[in-house]
């Protein structure tokens, strides 16, 4: 484990440092707390003293108004062989009391230093230019959050380009909340909210809101505007409450009363990100054109709100591509235009909610905890990989898209959208998860669901003992039964029948009883079936029956379909192409995994040689080192052909994770349980965009992995797939 030591401010110290580090310092120890560990040298003075509540993260006090102190940590720092990176944030004015003492201090440590700019001056005196000047010497990389801080350290202070990296501010992920409940809960029903947050201090420039106001209300008498967040400390220790009785006072004088609340409090993020969500119209007023970046309209992005931001460089960077409505600094008259511009277009609203949370996605603490991972991975023992840490087994989301016949098919974000019906497909996988999620101990409370997933394999099962698959939301069959093929669904709800039969003593007698009857009536299935997914997920379910059901007739059954897919493995293979068909489609493991099983329960040799030769082979065609990059979904793998790079599905990823472990538990080889967590990291940011699939907020898994982008859909495939890889890496 390598250790680095953060020096900044911490809380319960209340400032935006403090937050920021406070928020990276555990995201990073969430994820990769196997590979760092990250400890604070909390930043003081003489006139801001606390008491840290967490001893275990403070390691070190920094007295920025004693000159001793920085020769002090130096030594320290330098003498101590265990810490391997310091890393710096910086604020102007943090170590204004000692600058001198501060940039020697940068200049005499021996370990590498990562300095973290929160704000970029683009016309600096010529003091803070040389400071700035001598901290780029001193340091080995330089981190800022926006491009627009990239370019004014290239250009104006002649920085080495190398050592800048941009890594953005980070942001909270939200599980979405219903917007009308939030308000019947903060008791602003009925109201159009209009927010703000953030410490106060005259910089945010809050009475232009005010004055904004009456114009606002005239055309809209619900609104209300939110002011949330305790006057700054620092501007209370030298002004008092001046600037919130200044604010005060002009509430009233423009008879607003009814229209603003002031929420004098430093909110709990929970609080925060619930009042974020809430919130109509998000307005970021700041009157500071040098202010760098805010943490606080990043906040209101990721929490879906809209945004209306005065034109500091941070949001002229985030709101291109019509994401919000930038305003001139302290004009009431256009603050006032755009907001009721925005009010009345809900269809505007939506799509500034959809680019904002698209934009900020990339930006939840998780990858930036990534980012700077990887840039601490550029010093020293680069050699040694990330150890990604394992998240909670967490059925939440499943729960929450499972309703009266099965699971709903898609979502909205992590919002279940049951106009889309039901599928077999997805139910069947939730059946074998809950299964497994029950038999593991994790929790007796989700057999119900287990109940209702059986209900609806039954429902779905007709009079020759197929499945149809779709079902609209009032429980109906849908024509899609009629126009897509349905082998693969067939495949799936006879995989999942077949594990809960494996399981069943975990579950009430009838259960295993009812679940046989309709397994029963499939015998008549296999002979006519032909698709190779079908038949490899049809096996499986038959290998699993056959652990309780151990008949002269599975195993003729098994025989017949293993050799099915022997016999297309034959007609297709040659030197350079060992598979089942002439391409490689989605979830392709499933194939030789299936064959793997069908020697299991017969003891056929060659079914064993074609399931080890077709694996070796895909996992040559999926694996670039120790990342898995599964088949496009994009035109597909096609024999002689190269396959486009992108496009890539959590269910084909899931399936590779599960058959590596069905091969592990085989043939014993190590790579396959190191290909195996390899396989898992990409749901944790193991893949090439450096970014989560799996959203630990909600307990679902996003839709898939784009060239540039995430889909941030956490429908029931992907959420289910990553629950059964996840339960895989419990071995």
């Amino acid at each position: 484990m390598r250790k680095i030591i953060c020096i900044t401010t911490y809380p319960p110290r209340e400032c935006g440092i403090a937050t920021f580090a406070q928020d990276l310092v555990r995201a990073i120890q969430s994820k990769f707390g196997e590979s760092y560990s990250i400890k604070i040298c909390a930043v003081e003075s003489d006139t801001e003293k606390h008491n840290y509540t967490s001893k275990q993260e403070v390691e070190y006090i920094l007295n920025t108004s004693d000159i001793s102190a920085f020769t002090t940590l130096t030594r320290q720092l330098n003498e101590n062989p265990e810490v391997e990176i310091v890393l710096v944030q910086h604020e102007f004015g943090l170590f204004a009391e000692q600058e001198k003492a501060f940039l020697q201090m940068l200049e005499k440590l021996c370990k590498p230093v990562i300095l973290i700019f929160h704000t970029v001056l683009s016309q600096p005196t010529l003091t803070m230019y040389e400071s700035v000047c001598k901290m780029i010497a001193a340091c080995t990389y330089l981190v800022v959050m926006t491009q627009n801080s990239r370019r004014i350290l290239l250009e104006e202070y002649n920085a080495d380009e190398d050592k800048i990296v941009v890594i953005p501010h980070g942001t909270h992920l939200v599980s979405f909340r219903d917007k009308n409940k939030l308000k019947d809960f903060y008791h602003l029903s009925g109201r159009r909210v209009l927010s703000t947050f953030g410490l106060l201090s005259p910089g945010k420039s809050i009475e232009t809101t005010l004055d904004a106001l009456p114009v606002i209300i005239k055309a809209d008498p619900s609104v209300i505007f939110l002011i949330i967040g305790k006057t700054h400390p620092g501007v209370l220790k030298v002004e008092g409450e001046k600037y919130r009785n200044l604010l005060e006072t002009k509430m009233k004088e423009l008879q607003l009363q009814e229209h603003v609340l002031f929420i004098n409090q430093y909110l709990e993020l929970p609080v925060l990100l619930d009042y974020l969500q809430l919130t109509d119209v998000y307005l970021f007023t700041s009157s500071d054109p040098n202010q760098a970046v805010s943490g606080t309209f990043v906040y209101a992005i990721s929490c879906g709100c809209p945004i209306i931001a005065t034109p500091i460089p941070h949001a002229l960077e985030l709101l291109s591509d019509d994401s919000g409505i930038i305003f001139n600094f302290k004009d009431s008259t256009q603050l006032a235009v755009s907001v009721l511009h925005l009010l009345v277009d809900k269809e505007l609203r939506t799509k500034m909610k959809l680019i904002g949370l698209q934009k900020t996605a990339a930006t939840a603490w998780e990858n930036v905890a990534i980012s700077y991972t990887l840039l601490f991975q550029k010093i020293g023992k680069a050699e040694e990989e990330l150890i990604y840490s394992l998240p909670p087994i967490d059925t939440y989301h499943i729960r929450r898209m499972s309703r009266q016949w099965g699971i709903i098919q898609f979502s909205k974000g992590n919002r279940p959208d049951s106009s889309t019906g039901y599928t077999l497909d997805d139910t069947a996988r939730a059946l074998m998860a809950i299964c497994q999620v029950v038999t593991i101990g994790h929790g007796k409370v989700k057999e119900r669901y287990i109940r209702t997933y059986l209900n609806f394999i039954r429902y779905c099962q007709q009079s020759d003992g197929s499945f149809l698959n779709y079902v609209d939301k009032d429980g109906v069959f849908t024509s899609q039964n009629q126009e897509v093929e349905l082998d693969d669904s067939n495949g799936r709800a006879i995989c999942s029948l077949g594990y809960l039969i494996s399981c069943a003593g975990h579950f009430p007698f009838s259960w295993k009883e009812e679940a046989e009857a309709i397994f029963e009536r499939t015998f008549q299935l296999f002979d006519r079936i032909e698709s190779p997914r079908s038949i490899a997920f049809m096996l499986k379910g038959l290998y699993y029956y056959s652990h309780e059901c151990p008949s002269v007739q599975t195993d003729a059954t098994i025989c017949l379909l293993a050799n099915k897919l022997a016999q297309y493995y034959r007609r297709t293979t040659e030197v350079d192409w060992q598979w089942f068909e002439t391409y490689l489609t989605y979830d392709n493991a499933i194939l030789s995994e299936a064959m793997l099983l069908a020697h299991l329960a017969i003891g056929s040799e060659e079914y064993k040689d074609i399931a080890h030769e077709s694996f070796e082979f895909l996992l040559k065609k999926v694996f670039v080192g120790n990342r898995i990059q599964v088949i496009s979904n994009q035109g597909w793998m096609h024999k002689g052909k190269s396959s486009s790079r992108f496009g890539e599905q959590p269910v084909d990823v899931a399936g590779m994770v599960i058959a590596l472990e069905t091969f592990y538990q085989v043939f014993k080889e190590e790579k396959y349980l190191r290909m195996q967590t390899d396989a898992f990291n990409w749901f944790l940011g193991n893949n090439h965009l450096h970014q989560i699939v799996y959203n630990p907020a909600t307990g679902g898994c996003y839709d898939g992995l784009e060239e540039t982008n995430i889909n941030l859909n956490q429908g029931a495939e992907s959420t289910v797939s990553y629950l059964m890889a996840r339960l895989v890496m419990s071995h």
